[in-house]
């Protein structure tokens, strides 16, 4: 049996995107962990049988709408604080990439999100952290290099 290829920490990146043309994207430094959820809202239905009315009713699902959220937090980095803050005070939402690598390719969601929270906080004999919320603002186009 083959070991899976996965890929490390490293190979995750969630990278902010400016306002050039074309976009140049940067991943801010500082997290030690990052997550990226993607979500369906759905609709019930029941569907009834209609050769044994007696029997339970199924439930049917339909999807209503898609959302994608990023989540992460570490250290705050000096070089972080000046990409987080525009993002943060931005009424428009930025443009966001995340990328994970594997050895056999790469997979990128890209679209525009909206900085939902950004807290700091630090501990006595600690230092100071970063944990980050990103909601979606429309599609997240996801698109593969796998060979």
């Amino acid at each position: 049996m083959a070991p899976p290829i996965t890929a490390r920490f490293g190979k995750f990146r969630v990278l902010l995107g400016n306002s050039a043309t074309p976009t140049v994207y940067s991943a801010p430094c500082g997290f030690t962990s990052k997550s990226l959820t993607l979500g369906k809202s759905l609709s019930e239905v029941s569907i009834p049988d209609c050769d044994d009315p007696d029997k339970p009713i199924t439930i049917g699902r339909d999807v209503e709408s898609t959302t994608a959220s990023v989540s992460g937090e570490g250290v705050l980095a000096a070089s972080a604080v000046d990409k987080w803050l525009a993002a943060y005070k931005s009424t428009e939402s930025v443009p966001v990439k995340i990328e994970i690598e594997f050895s056999t390719g790469t997979l990128t969601f890209t679209g525009k999100m909206h900085v939902e929270s950004l807290e700091m906080g630090a501990e006595q004999g600690g230092r100071v952290t970063i944990s980050v919320s990103l909601q979606s603002d429309g599609e997240l186009v996801d698109t593969d290099t796998f060979v």
